[in-house]
């Protein structure tokens, strides 16, 4: 009961600020109508109650599950059956990604299904498949995190030199998108899972993170080669009503779905597993299966309040403030992004894993803090792109060159970190709120297209706190008596 009440204590005050927000907004320069400011108050009853169960589950669930699959692929020290597992789970848990399906449902409809929401989904998923499987590889042979980013990483800047510039932004969002609140704490259990098996106790705490990182920028690879054999994509038509609402009603149904579709390649694994391998004892499954049913009810009550609450009224105000002083537009995007990364659900598995593993050596409230400056940042970047017409790519090859260039100064340990926090931080409520925000800013703008302007802002959320958490391992370093923890 005391674990209960100290998530929903943290969610309550992680929720808080983005409500407040809302209300201010709404009492003075950006009024809703009264359903949409009731619709948005449930939302966000059922988001926190969401997550709090959501979180508990991922604890008493997700997380051991996950663990136990990463020790005992180390154990048996096959390297095929390592790849094999790699690609197969990581094929599994991004295809059932609820993330993954809300934007690339969304790419969809503003496309007029010009780009398939399977399509992408696939494409991600086969990205994400290769790279985990890579990545558990990387960990027991002990391969270079760093010249493994700056390889991928290299190779993503170079397919986006000849993919069509107005999908980048479709692109790389999509790719964010990849690492949400499921796929996250899931990777994480894993990697940790392989990660303890190292005898050098260093080693497997710095092994313990990238992996979240290396997924993610899978998803981007595969996501420019469908761009790039695929050039009969026509943006020409007017998209720019192609969003549609829900109640919540109308959002229980389709959100208990792609929930359930979400779990259920996880739930297969598990008692395969678990009757062949595993073979937990009859109290340690229950509550294994309590956990997954935790997982299940949490992330529903989320997703219900976050389609039938945050959506509209995230476009609503959106097209509201497009218009007002761009200093006080800047300030309340800068704002709305350090508030909603701490509301996402993979941050706080994230920032207590780094805790954890790092034996309280670095603190959670450091890394949530440069989380949300980075994310401000982001947030308000993508608002001045839409409002002056910038182009994404030479956004993104200088940001991602200063972020390959920091990992030649930043401690070991800090590398992974930062570039799991840049997958994490591209969550639900980045994918839904925030970016209905700025579909209504761009419909409010008369040059803006939705499907190119509109979309950006995740893929600049999935970079910026990977510089500002490099930046933090540089502090960490020049600060430590001991002469860094590189």
């Amino acid at each position: 009961m005391n674990i209960i009440l100290h998530k929903f204590r943290e969610i309550i005050f992680s929720i808080l600020p983005i409500a407040l927000l809302v209300l201010i907004l709404h009492f003075t320069i950006a009024p809703l109508v009264d359903n949409l400011i009731w619709q948005f108050l449930i939302g966000s009853v059922l988001i926190i109650l969401g997550l709090t169960i959501f979180l508990l589950g991922v604890d008493i669930g997700v997380t051991p599950i996950g663990n136990i699959m990463g020790s005992r692929l180390a154990k048996k020290n096959n390297l095929m059956l390592i790849l094999i597992g790699g690609l197969g789970l990581g094929f599994f848990i991004s295809i059932a990604e609820p993330d993954l399906h809300i934007i690339a449902k969304q790419v969809d409809n503003f496309s007029a299904g010009e780009i398939a929401q399977w399509s992408l989904i696939i494409m991600a998923s086969i990205g994400i498949a290769i790279t985990f499987a890579y990545g558990l590889l990387r960990i027991v042979k002990n391969i270079s995190l760093q010249v493994s980013f700056l390889i991928f990483y290299l190779i993503a800047l170079l397919f986006a030199i000849f993919s069509p510039p107005e999908l980048l932004a479709v692109v790389f969002d999509t790719a964010g998108a990849t690492t949400g609140a499921l796929t996250v704490p899931f990777v994480l259990a894993i990697a940790i899972g392989i990660a303890r098996l190292q005898k050098d106790s260093f080693a497997a705490s710095k092994d313990s993170f990238g992996l979240v990182g290396l997924v993610s920028v899978g998803a981007i690879i595969f996501g420019l080669i469908l761009t790039i054999f695929n050039r009969s994509f026509d943006l020409k038509q007017d998209v720019s009503n192609g969003e549609h609402y829900y109640s919540f009603l109308e959002t229980i149904r389709p959100v208990f779905l792609e929930v359930s579709l979400a779990l259920l390649p996880i739930v297969l694994i598990f008692f395969v597993l678990n009757f062949f391998v595993f073979k937990f004892k009859r109290q340690e499954f229950l509550k294994t299966c309590k956990g997954l049913f935790y997982t299940f009810l949490g992330m529903s009550l989320f997703l219900i309040g976050v389609n039938g609450g945050f959506l509209e009224v995230g476009n609503m105000i959106g097209q509201s403030l497009a218009d007002i002083d761009l200093t006080i537009l800047v300030i309340i995007c800068f704002f709305l992004g350090m508030t909603t990364i701490l509301a996402e659900p993979a941050v706080y598995v994230l920032t207590k894993q780094i805790e954890n593993v790092t034996s309280g050596y670095i603190k959670r409230p450091l890394v949530l803090f440069f989380l949300a400056i980075g994310v401000g940042g982001a947030i308000v970047l993508a608002m001045l792109r839409i409002q002056f017409n910038l182009e994404l790519w030479p956004i993104l090859f200088i940001g991602y060159g200063i972020a390959l260039l920091l990992t030649f100064f930043s401690p070991k340990l800090f590398i992974g970190i930062a570039f799991d926090s840049g997958a994490v931080a591209s969550g639900p409520m980045t994918a839904t709120f925030i970016l209905a925000f700025m579909h209504g800013i761009a419909s409010a703008s008369a040059d803006a297209n939705i499907l190119v302007e509109g979309f950006g802002m995740i893929s600049l959320v999935a970079l910026t706190p990977i510089i500002a958490l490099q930046i933090l391992g540089i502090i960490y370093n020049y600060k430590s008596v001991k002469g860094g923890i590189s």
